[in-house]
């Protein structure tokens, strides 16, 4: 049997410039997903797919000789569709033996457990840490891997594989990983709230090439300043500094694609800051605040709410 573990991801800040070489600050989680693999006899690969509370949300049988699907059955009542699931994950499974073509060749098979440490809709990398942990298994390139079956700047993957901060930055198609300490005294002001729903990053990554596409300006000054901001974020000593941040990087990415700031969308008597992480729109919200910020977002009707503490490594 074996075990790989990948740890879950925030990207503090960046956003959409990470891909365009930005500097950026990413948080790998306490949150992660466990991959186990155990060999049976039998030439079949049986898959199955786990919450963080035990429950199998999706299951498959695929032919390892020919590496095709057999059957699969989607356990959820939320939208999805287990073929589409099935094809993806064979997608990646495929591409990681293209990468390495000793991969999944023996005449036995496996049985294969993936579970999540935390819920499905949270967006702390499901798809990632799953690609990180099949790299891990097939010994191939996680960031190869990667990109040749999605798209992404890969700082997930970074995160999956680092347990502290890390600045990432992607120099000439290459990621560059340094690993930082941020531990700001001001930590326990720090708080990461789930906006009640899950958002597309491939969706969120789209829209933003649009916005590019069409637009005149000078993008190039735009990254310079969001890497500044990531070396300031590191250095703040305080709250109020660390919060005028928030609100200039904020107003970085709304002028690039074109969308409210999250706290004026749905925040706007909030005394503390908030900061989009990743692709706006869903997902875990920074938030700055004290000891009622708990109480304000769950009165807005937004149950979860996780310290800094709780949620980084």
């Amino acid at each position: 049997m074996k075990n790989f573990y990948s740890n879950g991801k925030l990207l503090l800040t960046g956003e959409y410039l990470v891909l365009d070489g930005a500097k950026s600050l990413a948080l790998p989680t306490k949150f992660g997903q466990d991959l186990i693999v155990e060999k049976i006899k039998e030439p079949q690969l049986i898959w199955g797919s786990f919450t963080h509370s035990g429950e199998c949300w999706f299951e498959a049988v695929f032919d390892i000789q020919k590496l095709c699907l057999v059957n699969c059955t989607f356990n959820s009542d939320k939208e999805g569709n287990a073929d589409l699931i099935a094809e993806t994950l064979l997608d990646i499974l495929k591409e990681a033996k293209n990468l390495n073509p000793a991969f999944l060749t023996s005449d036995e098979g496996f049985v294969v457990k993936a579970t999540l440490t935390f819920p499905r809709n949270w967006g702390l990398g499901s798809s990632s840490t799953l690609i990180n942990s099949i790299a891990s298994w097939a010994k191939v390139d996680a960031f190869k891997l990667l990109w040749n079956s999605f798209k992404g700047s890969g700082y997930d993957i970074a995160c999956a594989q680092n347990d502290c901060p890390i600045f990432y930055q992607i120099k000439g198609e290459e990621p560059t990983i340094k690993k930082v300490e941020f531990n700001p005294i001001f930590k326990d002001n720090l708080f990461f709230v789930h906006l009640n729903q899950k958002q597309d990053s491939k969706e969120g990554i789209a829209k933003y090439r649009e916005y590019l596409d069409s637009a005149r300006y000078d993008l190039q000054g735009k990254i310079k300043r969001i890497s500044a901001i990531s070396d300031e974020f590191l250095s703040a000593k305080s709250i109020e500094g660390f919060n005028q941040l928030i609100v200039e990087h904020e107003q970085i990415i709304s002028s690039i694609i074109k969308l409210k700031p999250v706290k004026e969308k749905l925040f706007p008597d909030y005394s503390g800051e908030i900061k989009s992480l990743g692709a706006w729109g869903g997902d875990f919200v920074l938030v700055t605040g004290n000891e009622s910020t708990p109480a304000y977002f769950k009165n807005k009707g937004f149950e979860t709410i996780i310290s800094y503490s709780e949620m980084v490594l």
